[in-house]
């Protein structure tokens, strides 16, 4: 079964397409700038474990403009995987917002499309794309199952008090105000992952994502029990341009004393505050090396954006009633190991013990960087989204 996996940004699309169930990359690509002038697509093969590798300027004012450049690639004489479109027997699509609708992966018709496009107000940024991509690779791929695959739906099995928020329940009742939560097909994947590591049935695991956008959740025998962002994608810990979690007052404060309209302070909180609000860059990378430099602004970034992680573990520590494993994945929490270092020092007292040497070590797929005599396992684990969807899809098309 070929699943082409589709993840449609406000300005970007990433894709794979995936040879289920062998779980075999064939091919993955990026386009950015879409709608702008410069837009780029790279796209890559694989075949035979040989890599072959093109980067394109291209013209992409939307995002059916976009999509219809991958379906030339796909079919291209060099580089081509497919000899027709009509080979792709599954179009999987990253959709962030499900709200109380989705819990579980579903094959997208008309009914499921109007309750997407009625998640709008939940997501602005995210589910407007995410339908669009929807819409054209039905007409790309016409003989295609169209299959969603939801970001909130692993938070689904919260209980009513990690996600319900007082405020007066006709809030919750008529217009579903509650905490969502969002990279539950990132935090599903690296669980599931860091389970079949540990090899017990039961367990107690918490799952930090840490890219531009950061999360954690607490997953209690493979269900999750709570996470850090709610309603939209803002709450929780620092990010690349995110605040996480804010006193309220400070909302209220810059509209009426400083004269701030309701959009510019969401621009300030979601655009313009997080990593890059405290030292001027959003990629860690960037605050790194400003970091090894001295830099004061930077350093108090780094201790900001790991006091927030700290706390989290605590709490999601607490409610699990004991820890099994902390698990690092993502682009940062993946390949920074400082990060990695400063979000796990001093909590010897919760039964974790970081081993310095094997942190920066590195390694691949999973593997640990607690010291032998710690209690909990400090796993980094690699994520993979796209691949994540393709199994979705597989599952849900041959009844399991």
């Amino acid at each position: 079964m070929n699943v082409f996996v589709i993840n449609s940004g406000s300005s970007s699309i990433k894709y794979q397409l995936i040879r289920m169930p062998e779980s075999i990359v064939v091919c993955s690509g990026l386009i950015d700038r879409i709608g702008a002038n410069g837009s780029t697509i790279h796209h890559k093969t694989f075949r035979g474990g040989n890599e072959q590798s093109r980067k394109e300027n291209i013209s992409a004012s939307d995002h059916a403009a976009g999509l219809k450049q991958v379906a030339r690639l796909l079919v291209d004489k060099e580089i081509g995987v497919v000899k027709d479109p009509n080979e792709i027997d599954v179009v999987g699509h990253r959709v962030v917002h499900g709200g109380e609708s989705f819990s579980d992966t579903i094959i997208i018709n008309a009914e499921v499309k109007e309750k997407i496009k009625k998640l709008f107000p939940l997501a602005p940024l995210h589910n407007p794309p995410n339908y669009l991509g929807i819409e054209v690779a039905g007409e790309i791929f016409s003989n295609a199952k169209q299959v969603a695959v939801f970001d909130t739906a692993f938070h689904q099995t919260m209980p009513p008090v990690a996600y319900r928020m007082a405020i007066p329940k006709h809030f919750y009742d008529e217009h579903g105000i509650r905490s969502y939560g969002f990279h539950g097909t990132s935090h599903k994947y690296v669980s599931e992952k860091a389970t079949a590591y540990l090899q017990k049935r039961e367990s107690n695991i918490i799952t930090i994502h840490l890219g531009n956008g950061c999360s954690m959740s607490a997953v209690k025998n493979g269900a999750c029990i709570d996470t850090s962002m709610g309603l939209g994608p803002m709450n929780g810990l620092i990010m690349g341009t995110r605040t996480g979690d804010i006193d309220q007052s400070v909302i209220f404060h810059m509209v009426n004393q400083l004269g701030c309209s309701v959009d510019e302070v969401n621009t300030i909180l979601n655009k313009k505050s997080g990593m890059l609000g405290l030292t001027g860059f959003s990629d860690m990378r960037d605050v790194k090396a400003e970091y090894k430099k001295g830099n004061k602004e930077a350093i108090l970034a780094y201790n900001l954006y790991a006091y927030h992680i700290k706390k989290y573990i605590g709490a999601y520590t607490a409610i699990l009633g004991g820890l099994d494993a902390l698990v690092f994945t993502a682009g940062v929490g993946e390949n920074d190991a400082l990060t990695r270092k400063l979000s796990t020092v001093n909590l010897e007292y919760l039964g974790i013990f970081l081993d310095e040497e094997r942190n920066n070590a590195g390694g691949k797929d999973i593997y640990e960087i607690n010291a032998a005599r710690s209690p909990v396992k400090i796993l980094v684990a690699a994520t993979n989204e796209e691949l994540e969807i393709a199994r979705q899809c597989f599952l849900l098309l041959n009844g399991n």
